[in-house]
């Protein structure tokens, strides 16, 4: 059906309408006059006057210019509703950030809001240095929980059939890093239900990290550097410090250039000072705090 005034049919009259309107109130906030947006685009005021009053019929060149001109995205201008003012808020912080914070601030918002929350629950993975916890708590957490415990390292060494010292001297980093990949990716697809203790140096690899995230509960295992070490040189193993003069340094400046990748994690629970059993019952209840945050989601699934 058309409208009696313009002779077009109702729906391109009322999308040029909310157009119009769309246009006049971002050249409003912009505090921009017909004239000035006129210079600024290089469209007559005659011209933006029509558009403004839904008359125009404006070609989509023309109206990236005038969206140039407001300084405001095209798609602001063309969406057929009105854009929610925290909707806005929130692009326009995106749009500010660099890439690689753009990229890590949409992967939180999926990680915490996504439609995968409910599976992330499910899975937990430990991350932090060694010496942390991860295999001894992580093996305790999953006995509790009756769900599978998997170390990845352990995992990598069966998937390549050598000792990760042999595959490091044998095959290099980048075949490591790529058989964490996949067998990380292997393990959360397969698995809907388990607890994953992950190698110290995993949260290096960008891509391979936020894998982790987007798939698994993550909980940061930290400690102080000397329980760390304590801990290090009761499992008779130094790696990668073996043989050097200042351990405790070297150590303290591994933690510091991971400590940002770490506090990522979902949660963080610390074990400096507290024994097997005192870091367990946290690691539960951390767990068990973001299981119970899932429950009216799985209800109403």
């Amino acid at each position: 059906m058309a409208s009696a005034a313009s002779g077009k049919p109702e729906d391109e009259h009322a999308f040029l309408e909310a157009l119009g309107r769309r246009v006049r109130e971002r050249r409003d906030e912009a505090h921009l006059t017909r004239k000035r947006l006129a210079e600024l685009s290089g469209l007559s005021e005659r011209y933006l006057a029509q558009l403004e009053s839904g008359d125009g019929n404006i070609s989509i060149l023309l109206i990236r210019r005038v969206a140039e001109a407001l300084g405001c995205p095209l798609e602001q201008l063309l969406a057929d509703r009105s854009v929610d003012p925290e909707i806005a808020a929130a692009v326009e912080l995106l749009r500010g950030l660099r890439p690689e914070q753009r990229h890590e601030a949409v992967a939180l918002l999926q990680q915490r809001f996504g439609e995968t929350s409910r599976e992330r629950a499910r899975r937990i993975a430990l991350v932090g240095l060694r010496g942390a916890g991860k295999s001894t708590l992580g093996a305790q957490l999953a006995a509790r929980l009756r769900a599978p415990f998997y170390e990845l390292d352990q995992q990598i060494e069966r998937e390549l059939g050598a000792s990760l010292g042999s595959i490091f001297s044998m095959y290099g980093q980048d075949t490591f890093r790529e058989a964490e990949a996949r067998v990380l990716d292997r393990l959360t697809r397969t698995h809907r239900r388990c607890v994953i203790a992950t190698g110290g140096s995993l949260v290096l690899e960008p891509r391979t990290y936020e894998l982790l995230r987007e798939r698994c509960f993550t909980v940061w295992l930290r400690a102080s550097p000397e329980d760390h070490m304590d801990r290090v040189i009761a499992q008779g193993d130094l790696r990668p410090i073996r043989g050097r003069e200042h351990a405790m340094s070297e150590l303290r400046a591994i933690l510091k250039q991971r400590e940002r990748l770490y506090a990522l994690a979902d949660a963080t629970v610390d074990t400096s000072g507290a024994d097997e059993a005192q870091s367990l019952e946290r690691l539960l209840e951390v767990v068990g705090e973001a299981a119970s945050s899932q429950l009216p989601q799985e209800r109403a699934s």
